[in-house]
């Protein structure tokens, strides 16, 4: 059956902040030949498309997406011996807890993180000394004039919160990682990880993770910004966190808007007071 669009949805939908306009164009995919259909259909309407997995680390706008929006359930997930082939659009908190559970190391740090598996390689997540690259060995990239690629690990760069992939078109459809066997203390470093991460981080609270990235491998974005005094300033209903700093939460009803003035108010301090211009982690994402 042919991809069906709908025009009335909206981005705050699905995004982890609550924020965001309405949707020209939506379909949710299941399948590489789907995500094909719908890059295909963003070229014949002429239209930017966006490829959307848990919604966080993103900025939607106030006004919504005037183009294609497809929302990725590429989930599958195969597991042989310690490597796994798993979707894009797989969960990536699951993945790194199913991981821990089977005595499986490289991925104790993903539990907790609201990411798909498209969106951590893509971003090169990290938490607690550990990347989404250093366990992965395959991906499978659709680009956007619908021809399909194989990349070794080896063909790949990374970075911190890098990937080769945010300088392409098209969008992640599975990964394969390898894992290290016979760690059955696994599932308690990742038990230990999760607590740390209930204790410092709004994880209840509606944000889209880490605002910033750190200025170095000493300095923490968050520790700078609780420095300058920042914790709990407020623009509109968007807030700095007064448990992490480097978080900022949606109160009720924030709006991108805000939430980028508040983004503004925090790097200006931050400049005038340590000498530091803090660049952002996430991503905005534009009207058009």
């Amino acid at each position: 059956m042919p991809l069906e669009f709908v025009s009335d949805r909206f981005l705050h939908e699905f995004s982890t902040f609550g924020i965001g306009g309405p949707i020209l164009y939506f379909a949710p995919v299941t399948s590489f030949e789907e995500m094909r259909e719908g890059f295909l259909f963003a070229r014949e309407k002429k239209l930017p498309f966006l490829v959307l997995g848990k919604g966080s680390n993103c900025l939607f706008d106030d006004r919504g997406f005037r183009g294609v929006v497809l929302l990725n359930r590429i989930d599958f997930c195969n597991w042989k011996d310690s490597v796994v082939e798993v979707g894009s659009g797989y969960s990536f908190s699951l993945l790194g807890t199913q991981a821990a559970r089977k005595g499986l190391s490289g991925l104790e740090f993903a539990a907790g993180i609201p990411a798909s598996v498209g969106g951590a390689i893509f971003m090169n997540a990290g938490a607690n000394g550990k990347e989404t690259c250093l366990s992965l060995s395959k991906v499978v990239y659709l680009h956007a004039d619908g021809t399909l690629s194989s990349y070794s690990k080896e063909e790949l760069s990374f970075g911190y919160r890098f990937s080769c992939f945010q300088k392409m078109q098209g969008a992640i459809l599975s990964a394969t990682f390898s894992l290290c066997p016979e760690q059955p203390e696994a599932r308690e470093k990742q038990i230990e990880i999760i607590a740390y991460r209930k204790k410092t981080q709004p994880l209840q609270a509606k944000s889209i993770g880490c605002i910033f990235r750190n200025p170095s491998t000493t300095l923490s974005a968050g520790r700078v910004i609780e420095e300058c005094g920042l914790k709990g300033a407020k623009v509109g209903m968007a807030k700095v966190s007064e448990m992490h700093a480097n978080f900022i939460v949606n109160e009720e009803k924030a709006t991108a808007e805000q939430v980028l003035e508040l983004i503004q108010k925090v790097q200006e301090k931050v400049k005038r007071e340590k000498g530091i211009l803090l660049e952002r982690e996430i991503w905005v994402i534009s009207y058009e």
